[in-house]
């Protein structure tokens, strides 16, 4: 009997959730620590456990959710990822890297990346938002010996986060007049789980990032290999290592998130809603 391959456990995944979920999803969206409760402010039609799914990876971090929704906005099918999956809990890149696959497979076109992350930038605070213009990858690649049948493994970067996309969040932040608290920048991605050093911060400024988190860049590797048009969005829950003159701890970051759903949730509705209207 073979070995079970990377894209055998993708398949049985997909397959479950077209049983499950169906297809024709236009729009996929990642929630990162603290976002969990976004799902309350849309339409949920049906949810599938992670645990659930054969062959997929299970979310252990709290302050995220441990769900995949499928839901509706403006009569367009979207798929809710109530968590992501990290390196640092140890599972492969591969795994970490499953729900760009799966969202692609059951439609998605566009998928939005959201995440919780330290501010780099000085002139970033504690609950901004960031958008995401481009990345420092510093986790792995997760094309990295994956099977010929999973895509394509030299892919352009050139344009990882869609301009297209990132001048419509934009747009919706001027509506919504909290263009003050929305930034642009450059996410840079470390393994964890430990914080960073004062000393890796400054390095990681002189190198051109903005912000720093754990997550997200391979995930978007993932996707542009896909083929999805990418939004990536942090909230800036922190500063970083030597920037804050209090000790860094998982607790701030959900205490931050849960201060700051009254900018970030609207702000992401009303992203979603510009772009189903569209379709």
């Amino acid at each position: 009997m073979k070995d079970r391959t990377n894209l055998d456990r993708l398949n049985e995944s997909v397959d479950y959730l077209k049983d499950k979920l169906g297809t024709g999803f236009k729009l996929a969206l990642i929630l990162g620590s603290g976002y969990s409760d976004f799902v309350e402010k849309v339409d949920l039609q049906k949810n599938v456990e992670f645990n659930d799914i054969p062959g997929f990876p299970s979310s252990t971090i709290e302050g995220q959710g441990r769900s995949l929704y499928a839901s509706s906005v403006n009569g367009k099918r979207i798929l809710i990822f109530g968590g992501r999956f990290h390196f640092y809990q140890g599972y492969s890149l591969f795994e970490v890297t499953m729900p760009e696959r799966v969202a692609k497979r059951l439609g998605a076109g566009i998928i939005i990346i959201t995440n919780s992350a330290g501010g780099i930038n000085k002139d970033f605070k504690a609950g901004d938002v960031m958008l995401i213009e481009d990345h420092i990858n510093l986790i792995g690649n997760p094309l990295r010996g994956l099977e010929k049948e999973l895509g394509e493994r030299f892919i352009d970067m050139s344009e990882a986060y869609s301009s297209r996309l990132l001048k419509l969040a934009n747009e919706v932040a001027a509506r919504l007049y909290i263009s003050d608290r929305v930034k642009r920048g450059v996410y840079l991605a470390t393994q964890g789980p430990s914080y960073e050093t004062p000393a890796e911060i400054r390095f990681f400024r002189k190198i051109g990032a903005d912000a720093v988190g754990m997550s997200t860049a391979p995930e978007v590797i993932v996707s542009v290999q896909e083929g999805m048009e990418v939004l990536g969005v942090s909230l800036i829950t922190n500063m970083a290592a030597g920037l804050a003159q209090k000790e860094l701890s998982h607790r701030e970051v959900i205490e931050t998130s849960e201060r700051s759903k009254d900018v970030m949730f609207p702000f992401l509705l009303e992203i979603i809603n510009e772009i189903t209207g569209a379709f």
